[in-house]
């Protein structure tokens, strides 16, 4: 028998787990979400998608007893809002700043934040980046179109912000494979 210790698995990173975290397990995570953007490309988004979409995440989050809002948008122009129980203004704010977040860095907020950590930094500490506007912090995806890019954005607040990204995630997923986008 061998003293050598076996390879210990890489713990998941979370994004709200502190400092004191593998390089490795965060580089895993960018890499998922990297994927997630090129999986989730649609060939069309009208606003009746956004409806459909936006309605599709408040049934999973009711049906889960979730108190999240979300917001489907396009920049300055709202598509779909809503908000469950046990969401408060503050999550309205948290909607509007990931939103932007994703907007203005075309990918979603959660891989800002992340990309933001790589070599021990953290976006928040760069000056251009104006936290009275901006979060860098999951729940916010880009809805890209084929060919064209992203064109509205998909949010979800209250919930940590990896939950948040997930939740979005499953219902984006959902969405495309039901209505064959």
């Amino acid at each position: 028998m061998s003293n050598d210790a076996l390879p210990t698995a890489v713990r998941p990173f979370d994004p709200d787990g502190g400092s004191e975290q593998s390089a490795e397990a965060l580089e895993a995570l960018i890499a998922t979400v990297e994927r997630e953007v090129a999986e989730l490309q649609f060939t069309r988004f009208t606003n009746d998608d956004a409806v459909a979409l936006g309605q599709l995440i408040v049934q999973l989050g009711a049906g889960r007893n979730l108190p999240i809002a979300v917001c489907i948008r396009r920049p300055d122009h709202i598509l779909f809002r809503a908000a469950l129980d046990g969401t408060t203004p503050d999550n309205d704010y948290w909607l509007d700043a990931k939103s932007r977040t994703a907007e203005r860095y075309l990918v979603p907020s959660l891989l800002v934040g992340l990309r933001g950590r790589r070599n021990g930094g953290r976006v928040e500490d760069d000056p251009l980046f104006d936290t009275t506007q901006f979060a860098a912090h999951g729940g916010s995806f880009p809805l890209y179109i084929q060919g064209v890019g992203p064109v509205a954005t998909v949010t979800v607040s209250g919930l940590p912000q990896l939950e948040d990204h997930k939740l979005v995630v499953e219902a984006l997923r959902t969405f495309h494979a039901a209505a064959g986008l």
